[in-house]
């Protein structure tokens, strides 16, 4: 085996040849480069589990992606729930009690799904696309790059290895014994030797120049690449935000429409002579402290008066359609105040605009200082 590796390299290891050191700095730029590298394969990986649990799905996603074709549309499960349940309903009686919540509650799965495959679609091209990026296209020119840097620096141990061995050689060769004094001919044979090693090294210093110009060359293009990580962190920190926003922008659909789908089922479920008033009523999230959930007689809301802990100022991030007189209905980018009471549920708060005032989801706001 150690044939077929490059000279220096085998002296290297054998500790017969001087390796050419790299400075600090540089090797930390390389191990950032490594880490950066290996974390971002593993993001990667765990991010496409994420929005593709199916492994025989992604592989079919990759194979499509390596032909260059288009990935054929696939149903989410939140779809195909939807669908099992619209046709179950069907079936069964979509007039009967079990039947008409099926229908309901499929509406409310091929909502989610859809928001599910938006957001599956906005994280690929926010998120995934630059890590894979970065991964098949930046890093294959670094690791080119530090490759063509490495056999740079065999080149160049090579060279000092061979400029040593000659100043060795032409050492020893100057050197005459004393015997040689009397005998011309050693004399001349040594003489001759002598200027034989003097060119050597002469030839074995112009290659080490050559040597060194072309490692110190390559060494600074790399040095450049590897310096380039950092704008790879910034480009993949604005990724990162992207991912985030589609991320929220998905659950606080979700959170809509399934708020959206119970509030439906209670007021079905509290609808007298409806067809669905021998389901259970499902709990309306959330009841407030002095505040009785949709559907109850309420308390009166001008009772209801700031805490002595004082108010806070909100920005509305979307638009919120009341349910019932207990909530105040919102729209996006507006200011209102809002306040919380003793015992109430953390995901809602007491709104005031005006001479309005009502519930309000936490998550449809983003709180001021």
């Amino acid at each position: 085996m150690l044939g077929e590796l490059p000279a220096p390299f085998t002296e290297e290891k054998f500790g017969q040849a001087e390796k050419t050191e790299l400075d600090a700095h540089f090797e930390n730029l390389l191990a950032r480069a490594d880490s950066t590298k290996n974390w971002t394969e593993k993001i990667l990986r765990q991010t496409e589990v994420l929005l593709q649990p199916n492994p025989s799905a992604r592989v079919e996603e990759f194979l499509y992606e390596k032909l260059d074709r288009k990935v054929p549309s696939r149903v989410t499960n939140g779809e195909l729930l939807a669908q099992y349940m619209a046709e179950a309903a069907s079936e069964l009686g979509p007039t009967t009690p079990y039947g008409k919540t099926l229908r309901t509650v499929a509406e409310a799965e091929k909502r989610l799904g859809a928001a599910e495959r938006d957001f599956i679609h906005t994280a690929s091209i926010s998120f995934l696309t630059p890590l894979r990026n970065f991964l098949e296209g930046d890093w294959k020119t670094i690791s080119k790059e530090r490759r063509l840097l490495q056999n740079r620096r065999l080149d160049l141990d090579a060279c000092k290895a061979r400029l040593k061995k000659a100043k060795a050689a032409e050492a020893k060769a100057t050197t005459v014994p004393d015997f040689q004094e009397t005998r011309p001919r050693n004399y001349i044979l040594s003489a001759s030797a002598s200027a034989l090693w003097n060119d050597e090294v002469d030839k074995a210093e112009q290659e080490l120049r050559v040597a060194q110009t072309e490692f110190d060359r390559q060494a600074e293009v790399t040095r450049l690449l590897l310096e380039g990580i950092s704008s790879t962190h910034v480009n993949h920190l604005r990724c990162l935000h992207e991912f985030v926003k589609s991320q929220t922008t998905y659950y606080a659909q979700c959170y809509r429409h399934m708020l959206d789908l119970q509030k439906q089922l209670g007021r079905c479920g509290q609808a007298p002579g409806s067809p669905c008033s021998q389901t259970t009523t499902m709990p309306v999230v959330p009841s407030v402290a002095g505040l009785a959930p949709p559907g109850e007689a309420a308390l009166c809301l001008e009772e209801v008066a700031p805490p002595a802990s004082g108010t806070r100022k909100a920005r509305v991030l979307y638009d919120y359609e009341a349910a019932d007189s207990s909530e105040l209905a919102l729209l996006a980018d507006e200011l209102i105040t809002v306040y919380s009471l003793p015992g109430m549920d953390p995901d809602w708060l007491i709104g005031e605009r005006g001479n309005k005032k009502g519930k309000v989801p936490v998550t449809y706001l983003e709180l001021l200082s």
